[in-house]
């Protein structure tokens, strides 16, 4: 099927939308409990409940798109990178003041999307269970087909579980659609809900078509999820045999592609992840993607350019050596869309997220001195030396317009934070070709899954088997593909493992709950840390010793917050900023759960995280067979 073909499908499947809710905006486990579904002929066949299906596919990619973006909370609550917003307190920069169930948002907020993830959770859950409950009542052409229903709609479920199960702990199972208001849930236990998924998810991987439009959810999608649910239960052969099958069918992209090609400057990795790359349907590497086309009614701008770069047109970097302001958003007419044109060669960001010490320099050494990927490659990454003074006034009348930009000697903290970073320009450069000016990031599709996780991944499994030659030789699949050095069995630690996925999935990962994934395996299988010199957790007490405002910052609880204090430099210095001071403490490695879900649940008993406001009425989280506690 060709590219124009599988948009208009697209966007004809997103006409089925107001089927589905009854309103897009109102969200699972809060206030003002709706009856949410009432009989629909829309459900009786293939089309019907692929219409359920397609509103949550649509849906995936709202947690990439726009100012602020979901994804952002993630990578900021995780080792790679921080709020950058100096100007503005919020959660994601002081912990422990500001990340509370009361807090962690407020409409118009822009500090974080927390409760975005447990809204948007539950509203895929719900568009799943939709399909699982009607799909008895439905007619079908086969048993096959069928089938792929099933299978697709147990992916999305899946897929909102297994983020809410690593940022909230222990949650609700709701595993049908209900017809009238409920307002008696009760808290299960993760555990109990990863062996569901992971039941479901074979399911799924063994009937959902191989091939599927952009957008749609494929088999290698449904192999990566049970991938990592069988690696949360600690069955690493399983998973290791279903990454082999992945990329037996998709390998990865090793020689340049697209028109992208034939442009100076660029190389491999520009191509793999451009714009042009997620259209080509010769890619073999993505496996899933979120798609908002280019300049096509009803898509939506990434603003990855917005998010993820300095803050360069404000501040004191945006002051000449002399004195004079230096950039402007606008040059000289005559200058506009040249080399000196800063917003037309890498966009206007203002540091929605802002790179750590660890993404910028630690994880590159000198064995990465050839990689495409890192900062020693200048056509890859831009710094701020990289720009130019272009403010119009100083033309003719200043010897700095036309040159780079030089590093103020009185920057205060703040504007360090915001305005001046490096970045990995090849990922972040996403154009808008609808836009002259102030250019945020434009439509694209955005992967989601690709082929080059599945190498980090099953590298992950072979270290927790202890097999660090096979880890090695996985990493290295990626490795050799970027141009860094080959690793060998003795070079082999969790550490490199996350330094691995952080140079190869910015911006893709879920990279905090990717931690705590990590976290819960260290706690549920005792094997001893070495990168903490053998240190080894456990489940009893993993979000530490609890007590309400305590915000204990003692290591050896969990994982997340010894390797947040390791390798997060705000937080591990305590930064101090205009508006505050980077904290966290042990309890941050799950969020909090929003206090209008537990407060609007009458009837029954969802439970606070520990070392959060209401933990006094929690009770011992269900097997998800089981409705409400016993009497």
């Amino acid at each position: 099927m060709n590219c124009n073909k599988q948009i208009k499908k697209y966007i004809l499947a997103l006409a089925f939308c107001p089927l589905l809710m009854s309103s897009c905006s109102e969200s699972w486990l809060e206030p003002k409990p709706l009856s949410f579904y009432t009989p629909e002929n829309t459900y009786v066949d293939t089309d019907g409940l692929y219409a359920a299906i397609v509103a949550a596919e649509r849906n995936m990619r709202h947690e990439f798109f726009g100012n602020l973006s979901p994804i952002l909370s993630e990578l900021n609550s995780s080792d790679i990178a921080v709020y950058g917003k100096t100007d503005h307190n919020g959660s994601l920069i002081d912990f422990d003041n500001f990340l509370l169930p009361t807090t962690i948002y407020v409409s118009g907020d822009e500090r974080n999307q927390i409760q975005w993830y447990w809204n948007e959770g539950y509203r895929g859950v719900r568009f799943g269970n939709t399909v699982l409950s009607r799909i008895d009542n439905a007619t079908f052409k086969s048993e096959e087909e069928r089938n792929q229903v099933l299978g697709t709609a147990y992916f999305q479920r899946a897929y909102r579980y297994y983020k809410l199960t690593h940022q909230f702990g222990d949650v609700p199972f709701l595993d049908k659609e209900f017809a009238t208001p409920k307002l008696d849930f009760y808290t299960h236990d993760r555990w109990s809900i990863l062996e569901q998924l992971k039941k479901d998810l074979e399911f799924a991987y063994q009937w959902v078509p191989e091939k599927v439009d952009r957008g749609r959810t494929s088999k290698a999608a449904c192999g990566v999820l049970l991938m990592k649910v069988c690696m949360c239960l600690s069955d690493f052969d399983r998973a290791i045999e279903v990454g082999r099958e992945i990329v037996a069918n998709h390998p990865l992209m090793t020689q340049r592609f697209t028109s992208n090609k034939n442009k100076p400057n660029t190389n491999l990795m520009h191509d793999l992840h451009s714009i042009e790359a997620k259209l080509d349907m010769t890619n073999t590497e993505g496996l899933m993607y979120v798609v908002s086309y280019p300049q096509i009614e009803g898509s939506t701008r990434m603003q990855i350019m917005r998010n993820a770069l300095p803050y360069w047109a404000k501040g004191s970097v945006n002051v000449t050596p002399d004195g004079k302001t230096g950039t402007a958003i606008v040059p000289a007419k005559e200058d506009k869309g040249t080399e000196i044109d800063n917003d037309y060669n890498v966009g206007r960001g203002i540091a929605n997220t802002r790179l750590t010490n660890y993404s910028q320099y630690e994880i590159w050494t000198d064995k990465e001195k050839n990689d495409l990927r890192s900062p020693n490659n200048r056509d890859s990454w831009r710094r701020m030396e990289d720009l130019f003074y272009n403010e119009p006034s100083l033309k003719n009348k200043s010897e700095w317009y036309g040159k780079h930009l030089a590093r103020p000697a009185n920057m205060n903290a703040s504007d360090s934070v915001r305005c001046w970073f490096m970045w990995p320009h090849y990922k972040t450069f996403v154009p808008d070709p609808t836009v002259t000016q102030d250019r945020k990031g434009g439509e694209t599709p955005w992967y989601i899954y690709r082929s080059a996780e599945v190498y980090l991944l099953m590298g992950e499994c072979y270290y927790w088997k202890g097999q660090n030659q096979e880890a090695a030789d996985m990493l290295n699949v990626v490795r050799k593909r970027a141009g860094a050095d080959p690793l060998v069995a003795s070079d082999i630690n969790i550490g490199e493992i996350l330094a691995e996925r952080a140079r190869e999935l910015y911006y893709e990962e879920n990279r905090h709950s990717e931690l705590v994934r990590i976290s819960y395996t260290y706690a549920r299988t005792g094997k001893p840390c070495e990168v903490f010199g053998g240190r080894v957790y456990s489940l009893t007490n993993f979000s530490g010793p609890g007590g309400t405002g305590s915000n204990v910052k003692e290591e050896g609880y969990n994982f997340w917050y010894d390797w947040m204090i390791k390798h997060n430099n705000f937080f591990r210095d305590g930064v101090v900023v205009a508006c505050g001071q980077y904290r966290i403490s042990v309890h941050h490695v799950l969020w909090p759960i929003p206090e209008v879900a537990i407060t609007a649940n009458t009837g029954g008993i969802i439970n606070q995280n520990i070392g959060y406001p209401g933990t006094e009425k929690n009770i011992i989280p269900l097997p998800i067979d089981q409705e409400r506690p016993s009497k």
